[in-house]
């Protein structure tokens, strides 16, 4: 792990943002983890090949443990490459008064106790309440559901190659990192 961080942290969500998963049998999938059903995003193997090369990768899930572990290795070419791999336990419960129902959050205070400096920190995930604490961290990518056309992972290289050279992720807008020209 590197402390105090020369290279830039990039935590990576699973599910609706590098896979898609469902207990429920599928006519296509890629493979079976447990009895979850899993799609990979087209153009995973790209992405995680130039994040790789720019940034220290780690993953944190709000999904159990044990679907994370056997999931991991699946769809990582060498998952001792990760900085963590962190699951359910590690997020902070919150409940939503309006909704009447429980969500995680993923507090990166629990990062920045590793050595991270969170000025340096991204995280790609669909869902921006898991971020509610860490806002300025937060890259929001389209929630992945099968759709074999889509192209989001190639589409955010290019924001994730500037931004790695950015002082400060959390002074970055990062809501049109589409539109963003980034040359």
């Amino acid at each position: 792990m590197s402390n105090e961080i020369d290279r830039p942290l990039l935590i990576l969500d699973l599910d609706e943002t590098l896979v898609s998963s469902s207990r429920k049998p599928r006519e296509h999938y890629d493979f079976q983890v447990a009895e979850h059903y899993v799609v990979v995003r087209p153009d995973l193997e790209h992405f995680l090949g130039q994040v790789f090369q720019w940034y220290d990768v780690a993953v944190w899930t709000s999904s159990g443990e044990s679907y994370a572990t056997d999931l991991v290795p699946a769809i990582f070419p060498d998952p001792s490459q990760l900085e963590f791999c962190w699951a359910a336990p590690r997020c902070t419960r919150r409940f939503d008064f309006d909704r009447h129902q429980h969500y995680a959050v993923k507090d990166l205070k629990k990062v920045r106790r590793r050595g991270y400096a969170l000025e340096r920190v991204v995280m790609i995930d669909d869902s921006p309440e898991k971020l509610e604490r860490n806002y300025g961290n937060h890259l929001r990518i389209s929630s992945f559901e099968d759709d074999p056309d889509d192209r989001e992972l190639v589409a955010v290289l290019p924001f994730l190659e500037w931004l790695k050279e950015q002082p400060d992720f959390r002074a970055i807008e990062k809501r049109n990192w589409r539109t963003r020209d980034v040359q």
